[in-house]
């Protein structure tokens, strides 16, 4: 049966846990979305707030530095009405030693009732939600190189915002995709949801090699990658995961692959430009795209405490 081969689901097919956009339904993703935009006139009201998770405790728990995600998922847990704790991990325990899963067990004798979490190492997150008890959920918040789900779903609510419909989009996925949870998380996503067609585009040093199993097509030339596309997905340039001499200098980054105004000309007319940020301006795409009509990086912002919020509500209103 389906939930036994993912532990992201119950026995009835229910998401209770948020690990990866790989292996969820169309329905469960649209489920998500429909979610979200019932949250979005959140923002509007004089009280941001609803009593969902009123009485629910949750914890965020990022042991990689985040100021946007965290953030982000913090707001979205107290617009739930949720009690939310930031877990201080460079003064915690796990800093003096103990285990993951010790810290976790701790921490779940506070009565907690949602993890949400963000690490270095691939897979945390999938070894918490098999160790923690039927009542606690978790949200994979990043983790290493796999995944970063709601980074992916807000990318979805962002694109089906604007574009109403995936069925005949073309979507280009630009730069740094090696170290990118971003980009499998949108290209799970993507065809999942029925994209047309999805593009990797980026130098060879930085695209993996077994990428196009993925169903996706690969380019590295960025003119050829983008030309005719509805949406261009920007990647930041992760020098903080890289390990060798991959790219010969962000300068050199820029002018290959830097969108620039010129460049943008190539895709659809009404293509819009996204980026998970931070953004480098002039490293991986001009200040006159970001500041410009196309770009749409700060919805994706707003709408993503709208997507956390419904990832949330969600996961803790099944049973596992």
């Amino acid at each position: 049966m389906l939930y036994k081969r993912n532990p992201q689901l119950n026995k009835n097919g229910e998401l209770i846990h948020l690990l990866s956009t790989e292996g969820l339904s169309k329905d469960i993703l649209t489920q998500i979305l429909d979610t979200a935009s019932n949250f979005v006139s959140v923002n509007d009201r004089e009280v941001k707030k609803v009593p969902l998770l009123r009485g629910k405790s949750v914890f965020n728990l990022f042991f990689e530095n985040s100021t946007r995600t965290r953030t982000t998922f913090e707001i979205a847990a107290k617009r739930l009405s949720a009690d939310v704790f930031n877990l201080d991990i460079a003064r915690s325990s796990a800093s003096k030693g103990e285990t993951l899963l010790d810290t976790i067990d701790n921490l779940s004798a506070m009565a907690a009732d949602i993890f949400v979490v963000r690490h270095s190492e691939s897979g945390a997150p999938y070894l918490i939600a098999k160790h923690v008890a039927p009542h606690v959920h978790v949200v994979n918040a990043g983790d290493g190189r796999h995944a970063h789900p709601t980074q992916g779903l807000l990318d979805m609510y962002t694109i089906r915002h604007y574009k109403q419909d995936f069925s005949n989009l073309r979507v280009a996925i630009v730069g740094d995709v090696l170290h990118s949870r971003v980009a499998r998380s949108d290209i799970h996503a993507l065809t999942t949801l029925g994209a047309a067609e999805v593009r990797v585009v980026g130098p060879r040093t930085l695209v993996p090699a077994d990428m196009a199993s993925m169903g996706v097509r690969v380019f590295h030339n960025l003119e050829e990658g983008i030309k005719d596309c509805d949406v261009i997905i920007m990647l930041r340039l992760q020098n903080e995961r890289m390990s060798g001499a991959l790219l010969p200098s962000s300068q050199e980054y820029f002018k290959s692959f830097g969108l620039t105004e010129k460049r943008l000309e190539l895709a659809k007319p009404d293509a819009i430009v996204m980026h998970p940020g931070p953004i480098n301006r002039g490293v991986e795409i001009d200040s006159a795209v970001v500041d410009g009509p196309q770009a749409v990086i700060l919805s994706q912002v707003t709408f993503g405490i709208a997507v956390r919020m419904a990832v949330m509500s969600i996961v803790a209103g099944n049973e596992a």
